[in-house]
């Protein structure tokens, strides 16, 4: 990606090496996970998750979890590669979804990235790094350990684009937010059975996939060529990496679709070529 010329947003926190990790639950307590099914979930948050605590009740957090969270350098420079690419690709977010708001006559409220090391709180409770990138509706704040794109490597996700990808899965579920959709699905996952829960998860997480799509079209589109040879393969490529059957046969677990809370490794990649190729929200129905 043509990236390093293009501008940083202001609206970033960094609390990394300021203790923002230490533990702390809201009130009222919060979601735990654990057991099979929990596994599954963390494999899936881990990879390219997002905290669902605020689509199935108030608060919660990704509490009692096994998995090791990435290892911090003990270093947070303000001003590193990576620190800038996600400057940069959340100003990049800006200026994409604030004009398609604005052609359906509504405002773009930018949700505040928040960088962190180890863990972190927020409005949805406290939630680990192992969990990978997150967005919490509670406080319309999208969450990301850097570490994290290590992470994405080793599991041959890498890649600027998957990166970007990435981050823009995270900034759709802050659309879903704003259109009312997040509390639209909540409300009613209360009143279905677990697995039409999952169905309906999987459902927002296709649409968050579109719009990242979306926004890619029209910041390819806008910034001189910003995607270069090369990037649509690694978004792809990510796509099918963080499909729940690409996971869970990864984990060694029998594929059930019935367990799946973000698609399928083809949905995925569908969904996200849908809001590639198109470039327009309203394809992006897929809770239709």
């Amino acid at each position: 990606m043509r990236w390093r010329q293009g501008r940083r947003s202001t609206n970033v926190e960094d609390r990394r090496g300021s203790g923002s990790g230490k533990r702390r639950m809201p009130g009222g307590g919060g979601m735990k996970i654990g057991g099979g099914a929990g596994i599954i979930v963390l494999l899936i948050g881990m990879y390219f998750g997002v905290d669902l605590s605020g689509l199935v009740g108030t608060g919660g957090s990704t509490t009692g979890l096994s998995q090791t969270a990435p290892q911090s350098s003990g270093q947070s420079p303000a001003n590193d590669e990576a620190t800038e690419f996600v400057k940069t690709m959340l100003a990049y977010n800006e200026d994409v979804w604030t004009p398609l708001f604005k052609q359906f006559g509504k405002t773009y409220q930018p949700p505040k990235l928040v960088i962190f090391d180890g863990g972190v709180n927020s409005a949805c409770g406290y939630t680990s790094s192992a969990a990978g990138p997150f967005y919490c509706p509670g406080d319309y704040q999208v969450y990301i350990d850097l570490n994290f794109f290590r992470e994405l490597q080793k599991m041959g996700a890498g890649g600027d684009f998957a990166q970007a990808y990435v981050l823009a899965h995270e900034v759709g579920h802050h659309v879903q937010n704003l259109l009312g959709v997040s509390m639209a699905v909540q409300k009613r996952q209360r009143s279905v059975s677990k697995i039409e829960s999952n169905k309906l998860s999987v459902l927002t997480e296709l649409q968050a996939d579109c719009y990242a799509g979306v926004w890619a079209h029209h910041a390819h589109k806008n910034n001189s060529q910003l995607l270069e040879p090369g990037d649509l393969e690694e978004g792809m490529n990510a796509a099918a990496k963080i499909g729940d059957d690409a996971l869970m046969s990864a984990a060694g677990a029998k594929v059930r679709p019935d367990a799946f809370t973000h698609g399928s490794s083809k949905q995925r990649q569908e969904w996200l070529y849908v809001g590639l190729n198109t470039g327009d929200p309203n394809q992006c129905n897929t809770l239709s």
